[in-house]
């Protein structure tokens, strides 16, 4: 299979960004299959689940800014 070389090649920041809000939207999904199982004794894995979001949130937020300082900087380059 050949690549499409319209699109150009993701730097290392966009892939971890990219990673970080792939692994958030599947903790949320997770989140909301638990929640439509409405079983009062999966307190644990709803507190588990929400420690996974929130970590993943707290990567995606890091990824972001390193994203914008990496293209900033990228930016200033160019100037």
């Amino acid at each position: 299979m050949e690549k499409d070389r319209s699109s150009p090649q993701l730097s290392r920041g966009e892939k971890e960004t990219e990673a970080a809000a792939t692994r958030l939207i599947e903790h949320i999904e997770e989140a909301l299959a638990a929640v439509a199982i409405r079983s009062t004794t999966e307190v644990d894995s709803l507190e588990a689940i929400a420690d996974r979001i929130e970590r993943a949130a707290r990567d995606l937020s890091v990824a972001l800014r390193e994203l914008a300082h990496e293209r900033r900087n990228s930016q200033d380059s160019a100037e």
